[in-house]
């Protein structure tokens, strides 16, 4: 997009010749780093931002590139900008290296547009839009090699996550509770309900076959099971899960247990199945939990090593907390090789017992992330960088330990200050940018403790 000023062409239509030229330079510079580029005729009005923007967005636009020719004043497209779902990238750059006025050529004329750029820089942020900005000579610099780097390295955050839903969210947890069409207007988050008829189709079309596969595959794990019927029932159910996952395009997934039954074509539960999914870069939640589901999947989208998890109990006196849920982690986080067995169920009325996947999470650094619902529609990424570390006090199931940087007790009562819900995500890796990156796309008030 090339912002211009609509008095210049009524003073001085011959200046156009060189911003038209400087228009389609960066166009095939940009070009020449990988990006297709959508060109559209320089906006100088309101009518024309808002033309132009649609156009972008009717065609597929992952993004704008915001390039200014001149001064042009912020009130004619700050609002336009802002209004876009699209992310906005401004190149802050002049035609001229070396910046001087002779009698043949108005440098000034060509190169003042930074001060434009300040102006709506300012109403962006006013507006509650937030945009990357380069500046440098584009030639004498890599300023545009380092804004396509962040234009393709850009986290698109949750916006345009399919999550798919097995029963309904658990009644009476409401720390997690949104409602779906605000997770789809305020992130983007498309929320997927199962349809029974067709996940019963799934399940029964799995073939021995593929349950065979299945079976070999899993040699590479501690396998336990020792009831090659409920082995069998419950890959079955899993595979007609993950056959619905891929049918319906989705990016994560989240089951209540509660709602899971034979009726509606599960023959137990599918925890395995989760844990598989987070091992493949897939989000997961329990409970119904859409909006950490996304988390998940967005977090694993940055390349972070990510489980779904949940702080269950504090050890006051090794100044420590446990990390665990009923069936589901991310295997490829264990310290050892993960056991597959068998696990005693009674919450809702299964043909046969869950397979479950249990391990200990690798120690080392890590980032505990949660997303709180906050007051006026808000929302609050909470980051915590932790010590992950072996312990031998719990020796079965789903088990982590960690050390914050702070006391538990100071950790606790500061993470529930801010809102933290009881449905986190763990990280490895060096994410932290990744992170603030992400927060800054979806606008989320940033809590660091």
């Amino acid at each position: 997009m090339g912002l211009y000023l609509e008095l210049y062409d009524e003073r001085n239509p011959d200046m156009r010749k060189i911003t038209d030229a400087f228009y389609e330079t960066i166009a095939l510079e940009v070009e020449k780093r990988g990006l297709v580029v959508i060109r559209q005729p320089l906006c100088r009005l309101e009518n024309e931002f808002r033309e132009t923007v649609s156009r972008f967005e009717k065609n597929g636009a992952d993004g704008i590139i915001t390039l200014h020719l001149a001064y042009s004043p912020s009130l004619e497209s700050s609002a336009v900008l802002a209004d876009t779902k699209l992310p906005i990238y401004i190149l802050d750059s002049t035609p001229d290296y070396s910046f001087s006025v002779d009698e043949k050529y108005s440098a000034i004329s060509y190169n003042h547009g930074i001060h434009g750029v300040q102006d709506m820089c300012n109403l962006l942020l006013r507006n509650g839009k937030n945009f990357v900005i380069e500046a440098g000579h584009w030639k004498e610099s890599d300023v545009i090699d380092r804004l396509c780097r962040k234009i393709i390295e850009q986290p698109t955050g949750m916006y345009g996550t399919r999550v798919g839903i097995i029963g309904s969210p658990f009644k009476g947890m409401g720390d997690f509770t949104v409602g779906f069409e605000v997770l789809k207007e305020r992130m983007g988050i498309e929320t997927v309900d199962c349809d029974y008829n067709e996940l019963k189709r799934l399940v029964k079309n799995v073939t021995e076959g593929e349950i065979d596969c299945e079976i070999d595959e899993n040699k590479q794990y501690d396998v336990r099971i020792y009831n090659n019927n409920l082995y069998r029932t419950n890959i079955r159910t899993c595979l007609g899960v993950r056959k619905w996952i891929e049918k319906n395009n989705l990016d994560g997934f989240t089951v209540n247990f509660l709602d899971v039954d034979s009726k509606k074509g599960l023959f137990s539960v599918p925890f395995y199945e989760a844990s598989k999914q987070m091992a493949t870069g897939k989000g997961y939640a329990g409970e119904g939990d859409v909006m950490t589901s996304a988390l998940v999947t967005s977090l694993s989208k940055l390349g972070c090593e990510t489980s779904f998890t949940e702080i269950f109990c504090p050890d006051w006196a090794e100044n420590s907390l446990f990390l665990s849920h009923m069936g589901e982690m991310n295997i490829n986080l264990c310290t050892n090789k993960p056991v597959l067995h068998e696990k005693d169920y009674v919450f809702s009325d299964v043909e046969v017992n869950p397979i479950v996947f249990s391990g200990e999470f690798k120690p080392g650094n890590a980032i505990l992330v949660n997303l709180s619902p906050s007051a006026n529609g808000e929302f609050t990424l909470i980051t915590a960088s932790i010590e992950m570390f072996s312990c031998d006090k719990v020796k079965n199931g789903v088990r982590g330990w960690f050390r914050p940087k702070m006391s538990i007790s100071d950790f606790l009562s500061e993470y529930s200050r801010h809102g933290g819900t009881h449905h986190s995500a763990l990280v490895y890796g060096d994410c932290v940018e990744k992170i603030q990156a992400f927060a800054e796309v979806m606008k989320f008030r940033r809590v660091i403790l």
